[in-house]
């Protein structure tokens, strides 16, 4: 007999509760989605955002870095492709993507300033 009006009051307090204790567990996941968007989505985009403008500004005599290792000098800029010159007389096709950066013209490679 004495069991049920204690059991009424618990269930009126803790369904109060409830909606504080389900706040209490939400928050530390939507921090954790606002930490890794500002540690690593953001960032990203940015770092695409960067590589897609440098793609879309290359132009013929730039010099490039591929993701290949290969350096070489474009001569011809389609669409999806560019044309480097990677030798003497030596042209290869190679997908925009996978140019990874562009030197400038007057730059020196790190052995070259050594001698």
């Amino acid at each position: 007999m004495f069991a049920t009006p204690a059991f009424a009051q618990t269930t009126a307090g803790a369904s109060a509760g409830g909606l504080e204790a389900m706040l209490l567990q939400i928050a530390p996941l939507v921090g954790l989605f606002v930490l890794f968007y500002f540690l690593l989505i953001r960032p990203q985009q940015k770092r695409m955002k960067q590589h897609q403008e440098m793609l879309a500004a290359l132009k013929r005599n730039d010099v490039v870095d591929l993701a290949s290792g290969v350096v070489g000098k474009v001569v011809r800029v389609e669409d999806a492709e560019v044309g480097v010159e990677i030798a003497q007389g030596v042209t290869v096709k190679v997908v925009k993507s996978m140019v990874s950066s562009v030197r400038s013209r007057g730059e020196t490679a790190a052995n070259d300033a050594k001698a």
